[in-house]
């Protein structure tokens, strides 16, 4: 005999408080939780397929608002960054330039180092992308990899306003916070890293099958040219915090920089 909705929702309750159900066949008792019903137990234990999609659908749903607010608390952090620098991006502050509340900002990041390491990614990843738009026209590794270590060096990234000094300021507090960062958190920040050092990587690699790059391991010389550009690059922003770049200082320097590198890598 068939059971009805009613009586399947009635044993999924037994079986979930350890009260006594019923079989399919005949509606005789069977104990939840005796050696005979400890498979039909696990059956009415396990949500049914379409439970599974009305799930689904819910966190599909909430997924959409929950990164809505996430990248308005980020995008106001880095907002701040440019106007005041480290200094001006504290909780309350982010708060007020999101709009959020406090509940919201702490459903998504433990504190402002979470927040900040969030930052830091996102800056990391959009330029990621924009050096790989930019060397897609270029046909040979080094050429690919020079674009990317000098626009490094160069400070140039996304947004046209980091040639200002609001992308200075910008520069400069992620500069203290890629360092901060190494020391208090260097898991998550390589983490954080990865889309960049995996660009590097690939051409690096390429590199050495096309025999214009010494053999070696491309995912630790990738992270060597990193650190020696982007420690270079801290420097020169720290110097020059809150003022116009010196294309006189900063242009000669990329160059240098690319060709200690380039003297580094080359077969």
């Amino acid at each position: 005999m068939l059971m009805s909705s009613d009586e399947l929702f009635h044993c999924r309750s037994c079986a979930r408080n350890g009260r006594t159900a019923f079989s399919a066949q005949g509606l005789s008792p069977v104990k939840v939780g005796a050696s005979s019903g400890a498979g039909a137990a696990a059956v009415l234990d396990t949500p049914a397929h379409w439970e599974g999609r009305s799930a689904t659908r819910v966190v599909e749903a909430g997924m959409d608002q929950i990164l809505e607010r996430s990248r308005r608390i980020v995008e106001a952090a880095f907002t701040l960054m440019e106007q005041d620098g480290l200094d001006g991006v504290t909780i309350r502050t982010v708060l007020k330039k999101s709009g959020l509340s406090r509940r919201a900002f702490y459903e998504r990041f433990e504190g402002k180092d979470d927040l900040m390491l969030a930052v830091f990614e996102h800056t990391i990843r959009l330029a990621a992308r924009h050096y790989r738009e930019q060397i897609a026209h270029l046909a040979q590794p080094l050429e690919r990899l020079e674009l990317i270590v000098t626009s490094i060096a160069l400070g140039r990234g996304t947004d046209p306003r980091a040639q200002g000094p609001a992308g200075g300021r910008r520069g400069a507090a992620m500069s203290r916070e890629h360092m901060r960062l190494a020391q208090s958190r260097p898991d998550d920040l390589q983490a954080a890293l990865r889309p960049l050092l995996d660009l590097i990587a690939q051409q690096l690699a390429e590199g050495m099958s096309a025999g214009s790059i010494r053999r070696a391991d491309p995912r630790r010389l990738a992270t060597l040219v990193y650190n020696l550009v982007s420690t270079t690059t801290h420097t020169e922003l720290l110097a020059q915090e809150g003022a116009l770049p010196d294309p006189a200082r900063t242009a000669p320097l990329a160059r240098d920089v690319w060709e200690f590198c380039l003297r580094a890598i080359i077969a």
